[in-house]
């Protein structure tokens, strides 16, 4: 049965992904099981979503519905047919003035609390994730996170629910005339319900089992809470769907209630000598007002020991110690303070290891957090090679909470797990640990099988705790659920699955799962590929960075099927590896940014765009690397004949109408697919040499030397009658008095961007090469500093020290290159009249900007010189990569989407960035024209 042919009767062909590398990159998500898909689909209605359940009952296909693919315990993926939510379903609608939101399940997390800021509100769930998570997944796992506690999790803060059931009936929460239908059309489904909340009503033992469990955090089977909480069985049904990772039934959207998001924090990372001590301030701590309180041991601090900015004092702490993430939250600084004072009263009692130093800059109070939030992706990254990475959580007493920890270290010995951590939410007793473990033989299963059931022992019998507090029940834990809650809500829940789902297609395995060893089933092979993709766990962090999610493969999904191209050599099978391979040309290769914004959202650090250029550049033949160094050798000829071809397609435009290159280049493109496109942004430049020349000072006067980029010296502005950025520079410099000097062979200089990114190790090396030894002269052996007018060929120079000689290395020391943003903000505005605002503007920060550090700086210049400045939520790469948005350009327009539709929902004043190809791509994408903000700089002086 071909499933992909059979899907076409009510999905367009575009929106259903079966070849080969399809199935492989969506099997997997952050857990540790694997199962392959037989297809993908993309719905974008509910309509659909009612013709797909129709489509697995008539074909008996397993359904299940996945966002982010952040869950950690196999919620997210099947062999039969995934649904991807992630695309399409990203509404998000700010009611009653911040109070409350409606959302549906492909929105990220962090942008709906990103919608809710100017209200000073946010979604109660802040789960680590919330970066990348989607609420599709926050609200089917019943995420709840570092500071919501019970209170604030995704089901008491949901307050309206639409949703389709299997049957293909939907429903709101938030229409009364749904009720009345909801009886009339599922009346056996609505008095299962009505019969199942009268046995637990009936049952005074069972009442108060449910009633207590759920006073501490507890993801495990259904939230059958929903039966004492509410009435009427639609009420009842729809907060079952909280919690039920997707087995009864389809969130299309939720109305959730917000709570507020205080503007005054003060953060401090406690020390203690051992977990116990610290466990002992955890009552203080809350009874102070604290919002959150986060453990740490002292292996989860080793894991993270080495990131950049780390306190220091960290790896100085003795063997035993522990550490508290704490934070205090409120209206003001001044309620703030009220509360460390209270709880400062109180540390001379505890065993602290250094005063408490608490911090209220953001910038820190950051570094702290993605500290916490990067434990477990941090130990997965230091993990032996091939082997997995396991994390669990669980609930006990926080009064329990010193002794539940001391039994599960025990544990970790007896089971020789040397290299756990622990670390969660102590606050609710709340903490996860983490293991990591190979799969690759029957001993390493078994030795998992039994360390489980100890924990599930520990946990049940002695501390009557929860097996799962908000990580979902998934199948790790499966077969443990009628444990944990005995059989009596046992037999409730398996009621509700077979009513809802009576042929069990919907997610299958998850929460309901009688094969006892369900939790040793489908486990995920990591094998060792290379050192890029060895360090990664899946966790999908670095997703919503990539400019290709939308089109192919995200930085995840190249990784993935990496690991499958090697599984597939290794077992023999040449025709598959032959056919993932040639499919991973375009999906892996050619439709990536290299941008390596996934490194800045990945908590270790890997930058897939380096693993790609490394794979590009071990494809380039000799002859391919041969001419790619001819061409860099040749640099200066062929940047002219490059502004030439310009001028020559300029001409052409004017002879024979705008669009002819457009055209023509399109129709040579369906021939040819590596052939590049026209756009309307492709402006010559006229007169640079007469700019260089006007604008350049003798060295002995100069305060910096300016490099024009090959960019800069070979296109001009895109908007006729503009300046060209040689002469904005000067007009800026000019006003301030300031003088710079431009070099007389700057023409055949290159920053060696184009070959890096290309893969074209020699190229790039001696062109790295050529220009520092160029820029040790221009600078007066770097007496002065090199100022460069885009941002992307700054932070390629700035990085070119490990392809270089040792003489230029030595070199390269004693020079300072800076970017034009720098340039603005420490030689420019310091000595500038601001004399003009602009009303307001809207800035796209390119990837280098975010890579180097410098978008507050980018920020704070637009700020000096408008009233209001926009950067939009959904800014990212814009997926130019110099020449990749003329080759691929449909990666540039996928890459674009979010951000250009955000901005064009309003008119700006100007629109500002510092990277030339990225300000022709937002311009294509917007149509409204980009430019560097120098040009700003220059209205405004």
């Amino acid at each position: 049965m071909d499933i992909a042919l059979l899907l076409e009767s009510i999905l367009p062909k575009a929106r259903i992904r079966a070849r080969q590398i399809d199935v492989v990159s969506y099997a997997s998500d952050a857990g540790f099981y694997y199962l392959r898909p037989k297809a993908v689909v993309q719905p974008v209605s509910v309509e659909e979503i009612k013709q797909l359940f129709a489509f697995s009952h008539q074909h008996k296909v397993p359904l299940t519905f996945r966002t982010a693919g952040t869950s950690l315990s196999g919620q997210s993926i099947t062999d039969g047919i995934l649904v991807d939510l992630s695309q399409y379903w990203n509404k998000v609608q700010v009611e009653q003035e911040g109070a409350q939101v409606r959302v549906q399940p492909g929105v990220i997390g962090a942008i709906v609390n990103a919608h809710l800021r100017p209200y000073k509100r946010k979604i109660g769930p802040d789960p680590a994730s919330i970066n990348s998570a989607m609420m599709g997944g926050i609200l089917s796992n019943n995420a709840s996170g570092m500071c919501c506690g019970v209170s604030k999790n995704s089901y008491h803060t949901t307050r309206y629910i639409s949703f389709v059931l299997p049957n293909g009936q939907c429903y709101t929460t938030e229409k009364q005339i749904d009720y009345l239908r909801f009886s009339e059309e599922c009346p056996e489904l609505y008095l299962t319900l009505q019969r199942l909340k009268q046995q637990i009503r009936n049952n005074p033992e069972l009442h108060y089992l449910i009633r207590h469990k759920y006073k501490t955090k507890n993801t495990v089977g259904y939230s059958v809470n929903a039966f004492i909480d509410y009435e009427h069985p639609l009420d009842i049904m729809a907060h079952l769907l909280i919690g039920a990772e997707g087995t009864l039934g389809f969130i299309a959207e939720a109305v959730l209630q917000t709570v507020p998001d205080y503007p005054a924090k003060s953060t401090a990372l406690l020390y203690f000598p051992d977990i116990y001590a610290a466990c002992q301030a955890i009552v203080p701590l809350t009874e102070s007002g604290a919002e959150a309180v986060e453990l740490m041991d002292r292996a989860s601090l080793r894991s993270i020991e080495h990131m950049e900015g780390v306190p220091a004092v960290i790896k100085t702490l003795p063997e035993t110690a522990a550490a508290l993430l704490v934070e205090f939250q409120a209206n003001t600084p001044e309620e703030v303070q009220e509360k460390i004072l209270n709880f400062m009263a109180l540390a001379p009692e505890l065993a602290l290891l250094e005063q408490p130093v608490f911090t209220t800059d953001p910038i820190e109070q950051a570094l702290l957090w993605k500290v916490r939030k990067g434990m477990f992706p941090a130990v997965g990254a230091v993990r032996a090679s091939g082997s997995t990475v396991l994390l669990e959580d669980i609930a006990v007493p926080v009064a329990q909470l010193g002794d539940a920890i001391l039994d599960l270290q025990e544990l970790f010995r007896k089971h020789e797990y040397h290299n756990a951590i622990i670390f969660g939410h102590a606050k609710d007793g709340n903490i996860h640990f983490v293991v990591t473990q190979a799969f690759d033989t029957p001993a390493e299963v078994t030795r998992y099988d039994r360390f489980l059931k100890e924990v599930v022992k520990l946990v049940v019998k002695k501390y009557q705790g929860a097996l799962k507090a908000e990580h979902g029940t998934g199948r790790n834990m499966a077969p443990f659920v009628e444990t944990e809650w005995g059989p009596e809500v046992y037999r409730i829940m398996k009621t509700l699955k077979q009513v809802v789902d009576p042929e069990n297609l919907l997610n299958p395995g998850v929460i309901i799962n009688h094969d006892q060893n369900a939790h040793i089933r489908n486990l995920k092979d990591l094998p060792k590929v290379e050192e890029e993709v060895d360090r990664c766990m899946e966790c999908g962090f670095c997703e919503h960075k990539c400019p290709s999610r939308n089109l192919t493969l995200t930085p995840r999904q190249r990784i993935v099927v990496r690991r499958e191209l090697l599984n597939l050599q290794r077992k023999g099978k040449r025709k598959e590896h032959k056919e993932l391979l040639k499919q991973y040309q375009y999906d892996g290769l050619d439709t990536c940014a290299v941008d390596g914004l996934c490194a800045t959202a990945c908590p270790v650090d890997i930058n897939t765009g380096d693993l790609i250029k490394r794979l590009r550049r071990e494809n380039h033949s000799e002859m391919a690397n041969q001419v790619a160094l001819m061409v860099a050798k040749n640099f200066k000829p062929v940047a002219a004949s490059v502004k030439f071809g310009l001028q020559a397609g300029a001409g052409v435009n004017k002879l024979l109408g705008a669009n002819t290159l457009s055209r023509l280049t399109e129709e040579v493109k369906d021939m040819i697919p590596s052939f590049p496109l026209w756009t309307k942004q492709l402006a010559p430049a006229p007169g640079i040499a007469k700019s260089m020349a006007n604008a350049t000072t003798p060295v002995a006067e100069a305060a910096v030397v300016y490099f024009p980029t090959c960019i800069s010296r070979t296109m001009g502005a895109a908007e006729p009658g503009k300046k060209n950025i040689i002469d904005t520079f000067k007009s800026v410099s000019d006003k301030v008095g300031l003088k710079f000097t431009i070099p007389e062979n700057v023409q055949g200089a290159c920053c060696g961007q184009i070959f890096s990114s290309k893969g074209y190790s020699q190229a790039y090396a001696y062109t790295a090469n050529e220009t520092i030894e160029k820029v040790w002269q221009w600078t007066d052996k770097g007496r002065l500093p090199l100022v460069l007018d885009i941002t992307s060929c700054t932070q390629t120079l700035q990085n070119c020290r490990p392809v270089l000689t040792a003489e230029n290395k030595a070199k390269f020391d004693a020079i300072r290159i800076i970017d034009s943003i720098d340039y603005i903000a420490d030689f420019i505005l310091p000595q500038a009249t601001v004399q003009r605002k602009k009303a307001n503007v809207v800035l796209h920060p390119v990837c280098s900007l975010q890579k180097m550090g410098l978008e507050a700086r980018f920020v704070g210049i637009a700020r000096q010189l408008a009233e209001e400045v926009t950067v939009p939520m959904h800014a990212g790469c814009c997926g130019m990569a110099g020449d990749r948005g003329f080759l691929v350009p449909e990666l540039t327009a996928s890459a674009t989407a979010p951000e250009a539709a955000e901005v064009k929902q309003r008119e700006y004043d100007g629109y500002y960035s510092s990277g030339k190809t990225c300000e022709m791509a937002m311009t294509e994408a917007v149509g409204r024209n980009y430019e560097s903000i120098v040009y700003l700089l220059d209205e405004c002086l």
